[in-house]
């Protein structure tokens, strides 16, 4: 029997000591990658998207023919692609024996368990790229009654004493500076120009195939720019810590009109795919806080979006899987409206978030949670319908960290268990992180007139239709009695609203 061994790279695995890859002896054994129609389009992915990750892919696939390893990579056009990652592997395995399989963890419940179901003879990695890994999260939440991401952070930051002082203390005298990291954008600001990165002669020829085989697909290629290289993923990190991060901090939560970057990193979905290292990325916030160069809200803020949130959404993930997918606590029945594939609405504040998406496949945290999000949430549509669109839109989504933040912190759907209360809002969150409400065709300051912005009154339709459920929740206790205090004809006039506003958009009509 053949001695050479296969390991079998999936699209979001892209770094060079990947557990799986480093079993294999590069002068002998076989990497296997495959660009197959099944996992770009279970869910209509953005077209950037799957650019993205086929150019990455290709790209990887030519670096490691550099570092001596020999490759079989199946292009989407290959006549003898069968359109599965399993059915690739299979024909592999029908065309040589080999004496072993190789391959890491994947980043998708479903498709790890087509993969364990297909009775393979795998030898199957921990994904080392990760911080916390399956198990120790698993046994740190063991016991708990309630989890809580905040404790999470916390004894990761301990472990791996970041940001921590030589008596173990948090830098600062507080583990979270969160309360400093809400500011809205001045007037005078001035975000740093994104840097873009040029489709090289590769990634034009993956534009052309997704162009022609995904044109049914929600989004455009127009304004391809991200990077697919480790380069210049690195390029795009040393350019937000060099312009980004000092102000990242202040206004991480801000929105603006026609400025879908501020001074957000950009790097999530270079991050998720393997282009970039989180140890690397952590060390370099925290020597440039050290150094000076940056204050203590913004290095704590970004570290804790990865050191603890990115951790702990996966931790959950893998923890509850399958059944966590098809938790619907507040009982989310409505359609999606047609507009979240369109940016086609009236409200301006959405139209700018969704039209960005199908610009660039990228929205940032604020954004997804607290617009598009947020007035998923309030008109109470069906969690599988708001967790495939997220996992289409962006660039960055995949399904282990997409659907504990859309089906746990967007929808509230796992009942609380992901966070302590719903993130929903009235009009007047939008209106103070933002500028979208300054022209927009509803009144921000209305709630119940023909013109009022349609959040006011969904959110106080929200609270009430959901009292039984969440009237008890500590943590919305304080709009629980504004609403006691109001008028009875107050109240009565925000239903109503609430209730045309449904009816409008049951019978398909855009607000």
């Amino acid at each position: 029997m053949s001695q050479r061994q296969l390991a079998l790279i999936l699209g979001d695995q892209l770094s060079f000591n990947l557990p799986s890859l480093q079993a294999l002896n590069p002068a002998r054994d076989l990497v296997l990658l495959a660009e197959v129609h099944e996992e770009a389009s279970h869910v209509p992915h953005h077209p950037q998207k799957i650019a993205f990750i086929f150019s990455a892919m290709r790209h990887f696939a030519e670096a490691l023919r550099s570092r001596g390893y020999q490759v079989h990579y199946v292009t989407l056009d290959d006549p003898a692609n069968s359109g599965s990652l399993l059915d690739e592997l299979q024909r592999q395995l029908a065309a040589e024996p080999f004496a072993a399989i190789h391959l890491c963890e994947t980043g998708d419940w479903r498709v790890e368990k087509s993969l364990k179901d297909a009775d393979l003879p795998i030898t199957w990695h921990a994904d080392t790229r990760f911080l916390c890994s399956r198990e120790r999260f698993a046994a740190w939440a063991a016991g708990k009654k309630q989890l809580r991401m905040e404790f999470f952070y916390r004894e990761q930051r301990k472990r791996l004493n970041i940001l921590l002082n030589p008596d173990g203390t948090p830098v600062g005298g507080a583990w979270n500076f969160d309360a400093d990291n809400r500011q809205a954008l001045p007037k005078n600001a001035k975000p740093p120009y994104p840097l873009r990165v040029a489709p090289d002669a590769i990634t034009e020829e993956v534009l052309a195939l997704v162009r022609q085989r995904f044109s049914h697909h929600y989004g455009t290629l127009d304004d391809f720019h991200y990077p697919v290289t480790h380069a210049d993923a690195e390029r795009l990190w040393g350019y937000f810590l060099d312009h980004g991060l000092a102000a990242f901090g202040d206004y991480q939560d801000a929105m603006a009109c026609d400025e879908p970057y501020l001074f957000h990193a950009r790097i999530s979905a270079a991050l998720n795919i393997g282009l970039l290292d989180v140890r690397q990325l952590i060390s370099d916030v925290e020597a440039a806080y050290w150094a000076g160069r940056v204050p203590l809200n913004a290095a704590e803020g970004f570290i804790r979006q990865l050191l603890g949130w990115r951790e702990y959404v996966r931790g959950i993930y893998w923890l509850h899987m399958p059944d966590y997918a098809h938790r619907n606590a507040l009982d989310g029945q409505r359609a999606l409206p047609a507009f979240y594939w369109t940016g086609q609405t009236r409200m301006r504040c959405l139209e700018q978030a969704i039209g960005q998406t199908l610009q660039t496949a990228y929205a940032h945290h604020i954004q997804r949670l607290m617009v598009t999000g947020n007035f998923a949430l309030l008109i109470g549509v069906a969690p599988p319908q708001l967790c495939d669109w997220y996992l289409a839109v962006y660039m960055d989504a995949f399904d282990w960290v997409e659907l504990p933040n859309t089906l746990g912190m967007v929808l509230h759907a796992d009942g609380g268990y992901l966070g302590s209360k719903p993130y929903c809002s009235s009009g007047q969150y939008i209106k103070r992180m933002s500028d979208y409400c300054q022209g927009c065709a509803y009144d921000v300051r209305d709630s119940t007139g023909s013109n009022a912005c349609p959040f006011n009154a969904l959110y106080w339709h929200f609270l009430m239709r959901q009292r039984p459920r969440l009237g008890k929740n500590p943590r919305l206790a304080m709009p629980y009695r504004t609403l006691d205090k109001m008028a009875d004809s107050k109240r009565q006039a925000l239903w109503a609203r609430g209730e045309t506003l449904l009816a409008k958009l049951d019978s398909g009509e855009a607000l």
